[in-house]
């Protein structure tokens, strides 16, 4: 049936969205953390990327995390000599986090959920008028 088609498929996108959205969380909560001894690294940011997938039960493609991975950016310094995790300099690495990259992938991974959910919503009063239909 191509409904339950549609909600499988709405149902997979929606996955792979929470699945950015708690990476999301994770890299914000994260950006101010800063290594405890000198030499070590601090937060590295994680990214999400997505493969199309095709599931052989729906005869159709559906959307999947294919894996978390990490940003291989350089890290921010910062000049703060007291602070235990400073080099010889008085430099400390920061997380390669940034503020307004985040919210921007929050942003469009909530809409694309939105959108995932109204499919689904709309799918589901479909097939809640065809079952009354037959009663």
């Amino acid at each position: 049936m191509d409904l339950m088609k549609a909600l499988r498929i709405s149902a997979d996108g929606m996955e792979a969205q929470s699945t950015r959205l708690r990476i999301v969380a994770e890299n914000i909560a994260n950006r101010d953390s800063t290594p405890a001894t000198p030499g070590a690294e601090p937060y590295r940011r994680k990214t999400v990327s997505f493969r199309a997938e095709f599931d052989r039960s729906l005869g159709a493609e559906t959307v999947a995390v294919r894996g978390v991975g990490r940003d291989p950016s350089a890290f921010p310094r910062r000049l703060e000599p007291g602070h235990p995790a400073a080099d010889a300099q008085g430099y400390v690495q920061t997380p390669n986090v940034n503020s307004l990259i985040e919210v921007m992938d929050m942003r469009e991974a909530q809409r694309s959920y939105g959108a995932n959910l109204a499919v689904l919503e709309v799918t589901r009063g479909m097939l809640q008028r065809a079952i009354d239909i037959l009663r």
